[in-house]
């Protein structure tokens, strides 16, 4: 396997309501929903850097295909990381993604290995991590 992630997928109960959040709230790049005209195939894809694409689909489909029960959620299953180049910048997403309808989780602040971060939870209580961490700053 090469150490290389094309495509991260999220789970989420409405889809329309995601794809609002994501793409009207938070600025991201998106057709918009695709794939309707398949059973259990409508999903929408952002297109982030570096080839890398976000995707929403509804729960119900995802463990239709996979083949699986579906399972409650479960926030702290795994988070999302945004690193930016400084606390201010983390402060302005931290305040867009409020006003797009996440939901404040823990505010910005000075953390223990030397950056500043805080955390927001999308409608589908996604963790999203904003962060400035200057070990790991970012290319753009």
């Amino acid at each position: 396997m090469k150490p290389r992630i094309s495509v991260l997928t999220l789970g989420v109960d409405n889809l329309e309501a995601s794809l609002k959040f994501y793409r009207d709230g938070l600025g991201l790049p998106t057709e918009g929903i695709i794939g309707r005209e398949f059973e259990h195939g409508a999903g929408a894809f952002f297109e982030l850097q570096s080839g890398l694409k976000l995707a929403i689909f509804e729960r119900a489909n995802i463990a239709h295909d996979a083949g699986v029960p579906q399972s409650a959620r479960g926030p702290t299953e795994l988070t999302i990381g945004h690193n930016l180049a400084g606390e201010a910048e983390v402060d302005a997403v931290m305040a867009e993604a409020i006003k797009a309808g996440a939901r404040l989780v823990k505010p910005a602040q000075d953390t223990f290995w030397g950056g500043y971060a805080g955390y927001f939870a999308d409608p589908d209580d996604h963790l999203w991590e904003i962060l400035y961490n200057p070990a790991f700053l970012p290319q753009d």
